[in-house]
């Protein structure tokens, strides 16, 4: 395993590389299914319709619990055999409203690699969604002390990453982006120039799965299985 000096600057995911968030809606999608107990769609179906509906909401909307909430409505909107009456629209909502109501789960050994990188390099959380639901999840954490600075940006695409560079001054040979998501943290963050380090959820949200970009010339991406396993490299 390659070893990096101290002095790197490491922009880290927030959800499902720090704490557990995605399993938290899965379990809110299972109840919404189980509820609206469709008889002509199988599960899985149900499931791509919804999947759908997300994406809409996204692009209107964004990212975050309260544009997860209005895909719930919508898809129970467009699926229900039966009229959506108000007590039919609070069950749905209740699915929602639970996720929120989750406490904060740090993934193994965060905290103390935190604590540990901390001291040899400069790190940058770097999230995307809810402006105040990611700063709420970043103070019910206990982890803060730990960044010297927050990005809690809309997309974190090419162009996003592009501006956080110019923003926090990055040098790209020494800067990496490190998160579980294909689509979000690492192909987009090798495209803007940066170093990746891919860290495996089982549980990663299906909207971010993608194939893993081979990093172009002079770039690394190196992927791991835990946490933890930072301080092996960094």
């Amino acid at each position: 395993m390659p070893q990096f000096p101290a002095g790197q600057t490491l922009l880290i995911d927030a959800d499902d590389t720090l704490w557990e968030n995605n399993i938290y809606f899965e379990r809110a999608i299972a109840a919404f299914i189980s509820y609206l107990d469709h008889q002509e769609y199988s599960p899985a179906q149900v499931r791509q319709t919804l999947n759908a509906v997300e994406r809409e909401t996204i692009l209107a909307h964004g990212y975050g619990l309260s544009s997860f909430t209005r895909s719930l409505v919508e898809c129970f909107k467009r699926l229900s055999a039966e009229p959506v009456t108000d007590a039919r629209r609070e069950r749905v909502l209740g699915f929602a409203r639970a996720i929120s109501e989750q406490e904060i789960e740090l993934l193994p050994g965060v905290e103390a690699t935190l604590a540990e990188l901390a001291m040899r390099h400069r790190l940058i959380l770097m999230t995307k969604g809810n402006q105040a639901e990611q700063a709420d999840k970043l103070a019910r954490s206990g982890l803060a002390c730990h960044f010297s600075a927050v990005e809690i940006v809309a997309e974190k695409d090419p162009v996003t990453y592009r501006d956080v560079m110019v923003r926090c001054e990055l040098a790209p040979h020494t800067s990496w982006m490190i998160g579980n998501s294909p689509k979000s943290d690492i192909n987009p963050a090798l495209a803007a120039g940066l170093h990746a380090v891919f860290l495996f959820h089982k549980d990663t949200w299906v909207l971010e799965h993608a194939e893993v970009a081979v990093p172009p010339l002079g770039q690394h991406l190196i992927e791991l299985d835990a946490f933890a396993k930072l301080c092996d490299i960094f």
